[in-house]
């Protein structure tokens, strides 16, 4: 007999996510739903602004995914306008992003994802010295001592004998699907009350180049920081970007290679040797989309962009098809089981430069039983890219960069395939997603440091130039101009849509990653990556405690805030929700 398993909310994630599950007698999932169950309306607060300042609006999308949107934005609009900006401003932004990509990485694992691995309350029962034995044996990292560890588990008794578990608390602990031993528990646990600790010096580099973290400033056409040709100490020059804050920007590298190296990484495997299962579920569709990002040259110039873009479908890596955000024949939305409507019906695709938010709730009024899932059941669209549901993210990026010949990304993913005794293979799956995050995270805070040496060897030539004026004043503009600005976000293909008419933004459509991932069916009936990954190889030890369900979601690192957003008819908005 089927039974239906409700998972709401989906916790550790950023914003508001329903999962439900259709699973046979035995427990395995054969039918999955995802809903987002806040309302996306962030485009028609953008309807009549002056495009450059819609980044300010759209990178409020998101609390965690503090720049991505405000770089998607600014791109938009620079496209629409073929507005090219300086090398300078290009390589501060590739800073930027890759800055966001190694933080949110590092912040997934230890603090949304490790614990759907990681009982913290076996961690007690674990001995400090073999624990630093352990550690010392994966990892040169200093913070590995006997004492190191018995404090850490000391704080983790308090919070116990409290019966207050605080960030702990609610998890599934004792759950038999857990493997891992007492001690690689604790030092689990001790890296992430370390990373804690780390990201606040990481955002910082957000804060020299963007003014502040969240949130940072940007610009359309360059960046807002100028640039010091000297050390700078007071007046205009002590706000410049100048040669001493570029080496705080060099020690923040440092620290976000190290942590990688001797923390992230060597976690990451030590974790999943234990679970060597998972990486022969959660999956799913087989199919993977990058829009490509981080330019030597400038987004008009795909050959120099350091992650290409591409469609891979159904795995062939040898076959590796082109991509054109801008071709409706490519790129639609589909809302045939969304809360949306459209004036030409439920059914047809649009291309974004000609999507539609028109709201149309028919679902039941919450606290609900079940979704209708013959119906609308989700405020998530549905992109496909040539009518195929595609994955984004770490993975996408992963496979893309391998298929392509990108050497680091081939030695760390087989070095890594080599330790764990896996096939090629094994990285489709929930752990090569989780994994996927950590290899590149160790690519991008080394490719940082080359971008930060190209910056500096331009100011030391004299090229302090971080901004273009050449479009600023709209009397030059079109009358009308379309736009898509993208780039890849730590969850995945990020693209904002924009129409300029006199001098305005007529529309403006974001499709995230969140969004290709967690989307519902389409109107052939073809589920989303979220849900083609549940009912990839998946059965529940406990419908009461559904770990497994949360494992994989949890590798997508959902970014629901990103997809759906609340507002009223008059733009307020509003955050009553009931869950249960």
């Amino acid at each position: 007999m089927s039974r239906r398993v409700v998972v709401d909310p989906i916790t550790r994630i950023e914003g508001h996510l329903r999962v439900e599950a259709e699973t046979a007698a035995d427990g395995t999932i054969t039918s999955a739903y995802s809903s987002g169950t806040m309302v996306r309306g962030i485009e028609l607060i953008l309807r009549g602004r002056d495009p450059r300042e819609a980044w300010a609006f759209a990178q409020r999308i998101c609390g965690v995914c503090t720049l991505v949107h405000g770089i998607a934005s600014i791109r938009s609009v620079e496209d629409a306008l073929k507005w090219t900006i300086p090398a300078n401003a290009q390589l501060i932004r590739n800073l930027m992003i890759g800055a966001q990509h190694v933080h949110d990485h590092v912040m997934h694992f230890y603090h949304l994802h490790a614990l759907d691995w990681v009982d913290v309350v076996s961690a007690l029962k674990a001995d400090p010295l073999a624990t630093s034995t352990l550690a010392q044996s994966i990892s040169s990292y200093p913070k590995s001592s006997p004492g190191y560890f018995a404090d850490t588990q000391k704080r983790i008794k308090q919070f116990v004998e409290s019966g207050q578990l605080g960030i702990f608390a609610n998890g599934f602990w004792g759950h038999p699907e857990y493997k891992l031993p007492p001690e690689a528990n604790l030092m689990a646990v001790a890296h992430y009350l370390e990373a804690l600790v780390w990201q606040r010096e990481v955002v910082k580099l957000h804060a020299i180049f963007g003014g502040k973290n969240p949130h940072p400033n940007f610009l359309v056409g360059g960046a807002p920081s100028p640039i010091s040709a000297g050390p700078g100490s007071s007046g205009a020059a002590a706000t410049a970007v100048n040669v001493v804050t570029l080496e705080e920007v060099r020690g923040i590298i440092k620290s976000m290679q190290s942590f990688v190296e001797q923390v992230y990484l060597p976690d990451t495997l030590a974790i999943a040797g234990f679970y060597k299962d998972w990486f022969a579920r959660g999956e799913g569709l087989g199919n993977f989309l990058t829009v490509g990002d981080f330019p030597a040259k400038g987004m008009d110039d795909p050959g120099s962009w350091f992650i290409p873009a591409g469609v891979i479908i159904g795995r062939d890596l040898k076959n590796i098809q082109p991509v054109d955000l801008r071709d409706p024949a490519q790129v639609q939305e589909f809302v045939a089981h969304s809360w949306y409507d459209y004036a030409g019906g439920k059914q047809q695709g649009l291309h974004p430069h000609a999507g539609e938010t028109q709201l149309h709730y028919t679902g039941p009024k919450p606290p609900y039983e079940q979704l209708d899932v013959d119906g609308g059941y989700s405020w998530l669209k549905s992109p496909r890219w040539r009518g195929k549901p595609m994955e984004v993210g770490p993975l996408a990026r992963l496979v893309m960069l391998y298929a392509k010949g990108h050497e680091p990304t081939r030695a760390l993913a087989d070095q890594a395939l080599k330790t764990l005794d896996l096939p090629l293979a094994a990285i489709f799956s929930t752990l090569g997603r989780t994994a996927a995050r950590t290899i590149e995270s160790k690519i991008f805070a080394d490719q940082m440091m080359v971008w930060l040496d190209q910056l500096l060897a331009n100011i030391k030539r004299g090229d302090l130039s971080v901004h273009s004026d050449r479009l600023w004043d709209p009397a030059t503009w079109p009358a009308e101009a379309k736009g898509v600005g993208f780039m890849e976000a730590p969850r995945g293909a990020l693209a904002h849509y924009v129409v300029i008419k006199n001098g305005r933004i007529d529309n403006y459509q974001a499709v995230v990653p969140s969004t290709w991932n967690a989307g519902p069916r389409d109107a052939a009936q073809q589920p989303g990556a979220y849900e083609a990954a549940l009912m990839d190889r998946h059965r529940l030890h406990d419908p009461k405690q559904p770990l497994e369900i949360q494992r994989t979601i949890h590798s997508f690192d959902p970014c629901i805030a990103c997809a759906v957003h609340v507002v009223d008819p008059q733009g307020q908005g509003l955050s009553s929700i009931t869950v249960r």
